[in-house]
């Protein structure tokens, strides 16, 4: 195996790793209708590198499946994030669109997931969406664009292909 091959693999490990850490320490804001996943700031991850790409996807079916979510969730949650991180890394010419794909795809997908997994009835699927974008808003928005700007003065080093 090359060392590209390795790189791009340890990254996607570590990316995924760290998620499950972060989605573990605040797993009381990791699920529900009121949702702030703190994990999902890593989701600008795209913009430094395509191993991203399945490091947040594998994070999140991950700590799905450690923390017994339904399978309805493990899928659908797990493809939404796929998709994601896809639109974010092909966004990646413009940095302050990176978070967007996250925030929308989550905001459209994750109430449909709290409804027909879990049954969740206490919200109707446009408050959740409100609610889930929201909590996207601040996790992808707002704490992923300060993720991105501080490492975006270090990612030679830590980025770094070769």
């Amino acid at each position: 195996m090359n060392r590209t091959k390795v790189l791009y693999i340890t990254q996607a490990a570590i990316i995924a790793a760290i998620y499950v850490v972060l989605v573990f320490i605040f797993q009381y804001s990791s699920f529900g209708p009121i949702q702030f996943r703190i994990a999902e700031m890593l989701t600008v991850l795209p913009y430094f590198t395509p191993a991203a790409i399945p490091g947040v996807t594998l994070g999140c079916l991950l700590s799905n499946l450690i923390f017994q979510a339904e399978i309805l969730d493990c899928i659908f949650g797990t493809l939404a994030s796929l998709v994601a991180a896809l639109l974010s890394y092909l966004l990646r010419r413009n940095k302050f669109l990176v978070p967007i794909p996250p925030i929308l795809v989550n905001a459209l997908v994750v109430p449909f997931i709290l409804r027909y997994a879990y049954f969740d009835t206490r919200y109707s699927i446009p408050v959740m969406m409100l609610t889930v974008g929201a909590g996207q808003v601040v996790s992808a928005g707002v704490l992923g664009m300060v993720l991105l700007f501080s490492l975006d003065r270090i990612k030679h080093i830590i980025f770094r292909t070769k």
